[in-house]
């Protein structure tokens, strides 16, 4: 499936970088009774300013729309513990959540939903933002890719859909801070000898 720049599993239209990028970095075991999928992100933003959005983990609602608080007891760190107040209008007001995976230097961000009142049991999502050239100048690309249950009374298909829906919202989110930031930043085109 292809919707604007986001391109799922389902739909093959992955590019060879794209590809081996998922296969290199978003391994996640599907078990029966579940869903994944992964999606990607074209962003006219240097990897820098990217990525210092996606790897705080204790503040998440710099772009993704849908969180209004957060609160990380302790050090940020694997294993941290984030408390998420979710806005109105989603079927949730809190998820507890755990940093699995922090790479500074390969850009991977892993996490694991471990609570809350919501329907997403054993959800676990890999984030990782790749440097790439958009239109001569820096880009990025991000890729995230999640495994979930399916909720009893519901299908793959509308769970997948759901769980889709809500990370193109955060990516394109992602993408209009991030772009922001680089007009802010005035990033130099980069010059092809």
């Amino acid at each position: 499936m292809v919707t604007d720049d986001h391109v799922t599993m389902n739909g093959n239209g992955f590019s060879k970088m794209e590809e081996e990028f998922i296969k290199r970095y978003h391994k996640l075991e599907v078990k029966e009774n579940q869903c994944s999928s992964s999606l990607v992100k074209h962003i006219k933003a240097p990897v820098h300013l990217v990525w210092s959005l996606v790897r705080r983990f204790d503040q998440p609602q710099k772009y993704k729309p849908f969180v209004s608080r957060c609160v990380v007891q302790g050090d940020l760190q694997v294993g941290s513990v984030r408390e998420v107040n979710v806005k109105s209008g989603l079927p949730a007001t809190t998820s507890t959540e755990r940093l699995e995976y922090l790479d500074d230097d390969e850009h991977i961000l892993s996490m694991t939903i471990v609570g809350g009142d919501h329907r997403l049991k054993n959800y676990s999502s890999i984030v990782t933002v790749h440097p790439e050239v958009i239109d001569g100048r820096p880009g990025t690309l991000v890729i995230e890719s999640f495994v979930v249950d399916i909720p009893d009374g519901n299908t793959k298909d509308e769970t997948c859909y759901f769980v889709e829906a809500l990370i193109k919202c955060n990516l394109k989110s992602l993408a209009d801070v991030s772009e922001r930031l680089a007009v802010q930043d005035r990033t130099e085109p980069i010059k092809i000898m």
